[in-house]
């Protein structure tokens, strides 16, 4: 008898997407900024109430843009956390800058806020918040030390639309965000995708030229000039129509994901939580001034050891359990092209412990429950054991449901 598969990732479809897609075939405009294109970004400025919103073919391409915007000149510190993606740093490292890393919080996974300003040089220029998992960082204290020292602010909000800070959208705090819409988030334009957000009105109009190519082709399409010209630097940092059309019908039900996901990583939360009691696994925790999209949830365990033995039982088992990144300053790149500040406390060692465990828009809760049952089964602890209900458990820790931001509003 084959066994179960729960895949890590599904990546989200709403079943509106062919149609949209024809649409934009119907159109003939595929090359980007077309209907969808301008839909979108109408509905993510109106969303997020920012200057303004610019669709990109990637995460990785709007890190790019803003590092242009910030003019990043060889030499140019960019202050961000070790545990994140290699595009949050690569894309700086194109413009010559040297990346300062320095340790990050063991209970949100974020970058340690109290540690930045030790970080801080002559040559500072960006500060770059990773909002890790949809939570987010101590926002803050980051942009009062970014007024301090005359700093920008660049969110990397990949994983964090839906996400806020205080009743803020993550992404439009610092003077730039960037959201990513790859398959693994949960809002996706069709496999790559990402979405530049400008917060500070003096960066609009280069973003539009930064994004054409170098040239003031926007002006033209508004009137604003009669003939278009190459007038700086820039890429083709347009996604297609179809990208757009795809986005398009993820947005539409942008709440409907948003709840479901939550109420999977609430509902993994309640389950998981007796393993914490026993001291056998931490699970996320989201501090009251966060509310987070449901996007990751993870577990971590004791060591890495013990991950390993995880993972290769959940694999036996038929469950796409995964851990996540590699810390940046430990690989070769890292170590060429970057430094770590301060002593290395949190970062190597949460890492190493982490697990991400399977979570996607149609996840079923039979899926779930496999996924929470063969945990317990690694652990030798028997349902008996595990009996508790989700406000027993509550009661034992003293956590309300409003401190944990676990049930939907």
């Amino acid at each position: 008898m084959p066994l179960p598969f729960v895949p890590f990732n599904i990546p989200c479809k709403t079943g509106k997407e062919l149609d949209y897609l024809a649409h934009a075939l119907a159109s003939n405009h595929l090359s980007g900024d077309g209907p969808f294109s301008k839909k979108c970004c109408s509905w993510f400025e109106n969303f997020l109430n920012c200057e303004k919103a610019l669709l990109t073919p990637s995460c990785t391409h709007a890190l790019e843009m803003a590092a242009i915007l910030f003019d990043i000149q060889p030499g140019d510190e960019v202050i961000m956390p070790s545990y994140t993606f290699v595009s949050t740093a690569n894309a700086f490292v194109l413009r010559g800058a040297n990346i300062v890393f320095v340790d990050i919080r063991s209970d949100t996974m974020n970058i340690d806020e109290t540690l930045i300003e030790s970080a801080i040089t002559d040559n500072t220029k960006v500060i770059v918040p990773v909002h890790y998992a949809g939570v987010a960082c101590e926002m803050d204290v980051i942009m009062a030390l970014a007024n301090k020292y005359n700093l920008y602010v660049i969110e990397d909000a990949a994983q964090a639309m839906m996400s806020t800070y205080k009743g803020k959208a993550l992404g439009t705090i610092g003077h730039l965000g960037t959201y990513s819409f790859h398959e693994t988030k949960n809002y996706t334009s069709g496999g790559e995708g990402g979405l530049l957000i400008i917060n500070d009105p003096l960066f609009v109009e280069r973003a539009e030229i930064i994004r054409e190519k170098g040239t003031n082709r926007s002006k033209f399409f508004k009137g604003m000039v009669d003939k278009y010209s190459w007038v700086d630097m820039g890429s083709s940092n347009l996604p297609s129509e179809l990208q757009a059309a795809y986005l398009w019908s993820q947005l539409e039900y942008c709440k409907t994901i948003n709840s479901i996901r939550r109420k999977c990583h609430s509902d993994y939360f309640s389950k998981l939580v007796k393993l914490v009691e026993l001291g056998l696994i931490e699970i996320p925790i989201i501090p009251d001034y966060c509310k987070h999209n449901g996007h990751i949830f993870y577990i971590k365990v004791s060591c890495h050891n013990v991950r390993s033995e995880l993972l290769a039982y959940l694999k036996t088992r038929g469950i796409g359990a995964v851990f996540h990144y590699i810390p940046l300053h430990d690989s070769v790149a890292g170590r060429k092209f970057g430094v770590f500040i301060g002593a290395d406390v949190n970062t190597t060692k949460e890492s190493e412990r982490l697990i991400r465990l399977p979570l996607f828009y149609n996840i079923t809760n039979d899926e779930i429950n496999l996924t929470v049952n063969e945990i317990y089964k690694f652990y030798n602890i028997t349902n008996d054991e595990i009996n508790l209900t989700v406000n027993e458990i509550y009661k034992c820790y003293s956590i309300t449901n409003d401190a944990m931001d676990l049930i939907e509003d």
